[in-house]
């Protein structure tokens, strides 16, 4: 490809909108272009990595037995509706009528149009098992799209599917495809671990996550570097570190003006972990709940929902007030009329909570004496807590969700009668596994675990060209015969070239080389006419660099690859 003839709009400076490293470098580099919020176009260079990420996939998904096919975006509502999720899910789904006003919706994921598909053409257990993968757009109403790609509108996904007879079988599909996904990743030189993640809207048997460690992620695991135990948040469970518990009385003590946990323990000179946060909470099945956590704790919302069985949300102030009798930083559990949802590090202790009473609170709480609540763990794991596999000091790390595993089970298959005959000729369920990867993600994800300050470095795997020839002088025939020379051989070679023939100034050139982060660059230049030879040197630091005459080119790429 010559970058003359190319759309490769480079900038200059950081896009002031742009926050993650990826964003930038990916508007700075020309591969992407916002139309909308959480929307868009992928250029040239950018729809190379993808293309190559993708060449990948197929690899790795082909070579355990997948069959690609490809699903429609726009759905019918009737098999959302049969799954249970038409409802469950919420503004995050398109849904739009057609002319004849019946309901549809854009997809976020396919595994009802799975489950129908199945039902039609599976039979026999002998048609079983199944790998059905797609590499497709899908569309979710993203609240907040930030960092450019790594959290989008619209979105291509690899989903793969397994169908089974058993849950022994599908243990071996998703094995399979846990062994898949680790190639995968390998093979675009990515950084990342498996973690525990909950199942969330998909629902089934269990799930794992593929987490790339990096500055830009919105989610966070917790791991051990003990035992190995890692674990998305949502999920980890921790043992934090007790107080001393004072021997306190139980009595009601003033606390003007204190509303926060701070102001509380500021004013009562106590340490934040001897106070309990009160919570109201509304869902729509299990009505009001107070949520009680430590006061040095963070409730996860998602632990909550999971305890809950649906999602919740926190109650208004005029709610707490009216439900409560007091307003928000003087609610407390003693008297409540109201369930109570309490966090497992308060199982044991005494504490300050609220009165219930405008300006005060209670001292020397005891949780199962002076008020009842079922218990389960809700806080948000922190950094320090002890691993509750081997008891060594959890870590907890900022990471970009690349992949995910999910067994499904029968949820799908039962919703849309997805059935087979066994070998005794029972009518069984076919038990389902779901598989995501975005290749976005993983472009963005490698940009930034592998940028430096110059721009980005690609792993040599998904990069848009193997190698970057800069031409300083088209004045100089010498320098242009040598470049296509050398741009000639490369494309003999198998290797994919960017060969610069823009009218720039040399510098202009090199700032572009570095920014787009192509593995290998051959620079020709004033060397040729002095010694009669080009450099060739890598990308990614510590920037190993031959020089060597032009026909030495080619060899000199691939000694630099090995």
């Amino acid at each position: 490809m010559r970058l003359s003839k190319s759309l490769v709009p480079t900038l200059r400076e950081d896009p002031a909108d742009a926050e993650a490293i990826s964003h930038k470098l990916m508007l700075r580099a020309g591969l992407v272009r916002q139309l909308a919020a959480g929307i868009y176009v992928w250029l040239p260079l950018g729809q190379r990595v993808l293309d190559r990420i993708n060449a990948i996939i197929r690899e790795e998904m082909n070579a355990i037995g997948g069959q690609e096919m490809t699903m429609p975006v726009l759905h019918p509502a009737e098999i959302w509706r049969d799954s249970g999720r038409w409802d469950a899910i919420g503004p995050e789904m398109f849904r739009l009528k057609d002319r004849n006003d019946r309901d549809m919706c854009l997809a976020m994921t396919h595994e009802e149009v799975i489950a129908w598909l199945a039902a039609r053409e599976i039979r026999s257990y002998r048609d079983l098992p199944q790998i059905w993968y797609q590499i497709q757009t899908k569309e979710r109403d993203e609240a907040r799209p930030r960092s450019g790609v790594l959290r989008t509108r619209e979105f291509v996904m690899k989903d793969s599917y397994t169908l089974d007879p058993d849950v022994a079988a599908l243990d071996r599909s998703y094995a399979a495809h846990e062994a898949a996904y680790r190639k995968i990743f390998d093979r675009c030189g990515l950084t990342y671990r498996v973690v525990q993640s909950d199942t969330g809207m998909m629902g089934g048997l269990g799930a794992h996550e593929f987490m790339a460690p990096s500055a830009a992620g919105e989610d966070e695991i917790a791991i051990c570097g003990g035992c190995g135990y890692a674990a998305n948040v949502e999920l980890a469970r921790g043992v934090p570190e007790a107080p001393v518990f004072p021997s306190w009385t139980r009595e009601e003590v003033a606390t003007p003006n204190a509303r926060t946990i701070a102001e509380v323990a500021a004013f009562l000179k106590i340490d934040p972990r001897l106070t309990i946060k009160s919570l109201l909470f509304v869902a729509p099945k299990a009505g009001r709940v107070l949520v009680l956590v430590r006061g040095d704790h963070n409730l996860h919302e998602r632990k909550l929902a999971r305890a809950l069985g649906e999602e919740a949300r926190p109650g208004h102030p005029e709610e707490v007030l009216q439900h409560l009798n007091a307003p928000v930083g003087s609610v407390g559990p003693v008297g409540a009329r109201v369930p109570i949802l309490a966090d497992e590090a308060l199982r044991e202790g005494t504490y300050v909570v609220g009165a219930n009473r405008e300006g005060f609170h209670l001292r020397g709480v005891v949780p199962g004496r002076d008020f009842q609540a079922r218990f389960v763990d809700l806080h948000a794991v922190a950094a320090g807590e002890a691993c509750g596999h081997c008891g060594k000091a959890l870590e907890v790390e900022r990471v970009i969700e690349i992949g995910n595993i999910f067994k499904l089970g029968t949820k799908y298959s039962e919703g849309l009668n997805a059935k087979y005959l066994d070998e005794s000729g029972q009518e069984r369920p076919i038990v389902m596994g779901s598989y995501g990867i975005g290749p976005a993600r993983i472009a963005a994800t490698a940009i930034e675990q592998g940028a430096d300050a110059d721009g980005i470095v690609w792993p040599a795997s998904i990069a848009p060209f193997d190698v970057h020839i800069v031409l300083v002088s088209l004045r100089d025939q010498a320098q242009i015969a040598a470049a296509e020379s050398i741009y000639a051989a490369c494309r003999a070679a198998g290797l994919q070239a960017l060969l610069d023939d823009r009218d720039e100034r040399p510098g202009v050139k090199f700032k572009d080389a570095d920014l787009l982060g192509v593995p290998v660059r051959v620079t020709v230049g004033n060397a040729l006419a002095k010694e009669g030879v080009v450099e060739v040197k890598e990308r990614r630091a510590p920037r190993r660099e031959q020089r060597v005459a032009p026909g030495a080119v080619v060899e000199a790429i691939r000694a630099l690859a090995r």
